[in-house]
């Protein structure tokens, strides 16, 4: 297994700069990565309306029929799976999206790792919230670190683990499906084109390997840990799913198993919900999944902290990325802890020991 170390190219970080893009620079060049070279598609046909819970930054584009690319998904256990459950400190990790210098810097700054990067802080438990890729310069490498971390945090009795986000079933569904049709409420769009148009990185598809593919198809979606119940998305869709714990990750896995492209866009788009928590009846969305699954208090990605808050525009168009984020943001009458500080907007990338002291 790689190190993980693998450095992107260093990103402009500065307070004004929204680093949230809706479509990579390599979309608008000519030659064999040009996106209608890609897709086959007429880039001016996307469609202006947004479904209803489609998070800003996505669109659906039309497409033109492909062939879909058929990838066996192995059902074993997880050979990352640890047997030591850790007794240590309990912390969080929010939305990487390829920012893998920023995480290493987090992960330091919590004594999670060395200098070396290497697993140092014993019997401690690290929990991934889910979306290692898109956006940044180094999603392989978000991923390979982590894979990496589980085997040391184990070995030193602890555990590093992670969630299912809905950029790591984008990414599956676009290596899976390609350019395969898929019905949505504005049109006709694929997992290719979603992806692209979601910050996907052409350097994480060249360097994808199979054994990527597979730890991302057995994450788990849901977890519950000290009373915390760890999600990726602020959205109730869960529900869903299944019933227990134990019925939401199985259904989950069970899907991405039978390789059907109108089943894992249907996935994808439920898990790309957000907001649920957030207004008028947001605390009892809340208590409807910790009712169902356990936990006293929910801890999630997916939506930015300044979109929560209100402090940056969640729009096309809002360039304002907000203040920067220093903390986790409490809210839903304390029942949520929102941990996404926005890295790909100019924010922070968050690491929070639990359970957090207000």
């Amino acid at each position: 297994m790689t190190q993980g170390a693998g450095q992107g190219p260093v990103a402009e970080r500065t307070a004004t700069t929204l680093r949230d893009f809706r479509v990579p620079a390599y979309v608008h060049e000519t030659g064999p990565y040009a996106h209608g070279a890609i897709l086959g598609v007429d880039v001016t046909r996307v469609d202006e309306d947004q479904p209803e819970g489609y998070p800003p930054p996505q669109r659906d584009l039309p497409v033109d029929l492909g062939d879909t690319l058929e990838m066996p998904v192995e059902t074993a256990a997880d050979p990352a799976a640890q047997p030591s459950e850790g007794t240590g400190p309990l912390y969080v990790v929010g939305d990487v999206h390829g920012y893998l210098d920023e995480l290493l810097a987090a992960l330091r700054e919590k004594g999670l790792i060395d200098s070396d990067a290497q697993w140092c802080a014993g019997d401690a438990r690290l929990w991934f919230l889910g979306d290692f890729t898109d956006r940044g310069p180094d999603g392989i490498g978000v991923i390979d670190l982590v894979m990496r971390l589980s085997a040391e945090a184990a070995a030193a009795g602890g555990y590093c683990k992670a969630l299912m986000g809905n950029h790591e079933l984008l990414l599956l569904g676009a290596k899976r499906f390609s350019d395969a049709p898929v019905n949505s409420a504005a049109g006709t769009a694929t997992f290719q084109a979603a992806w692209l148009l979601n910050g996907g990185q052409k350097t994480d598809m060249d360097r994808l390997q199979d054994h990527h593919l597979q730890w991302m198809a057995r994450l788990d979606a849901i977890e519950e840990v000290d009373g915390h119940l760890l999600v990726h998305s602020d959205t109730t869709a869960y529900l869903d799913y299944g019933d227990s714990i134990e019925a939401v990750n199985d259904t989950v896995r069970e899907t991405l198993t039978r390789n059907d492209v109108i089943e894992c866009w249907d996935l994808f788009r439920k898990f790309t919900k957000r907001f649920s928590f957030r207004d008028e009846g947001g605390a009892d969305a809340v208590r409807s999944l910790l009712d169902t699954y356990g936990g006293t208090r929910i801890v999630h990605g997916h939506s930015p902290i300044p979109y929560l808050t209100g402090e940056a525009g969640a729009e096309d168009g809002e360039a304002d990325a907000g203040p920067v984020v220093e903390r986790p943001h409490v809210y839903a009458e304390g029942l949520a802890i929102a941990m996404d500080g926005g890295v790909t907007m100019a924010g922070k990338l968050l690491v929070q020991q639990l359970p957090l002291d207000i």
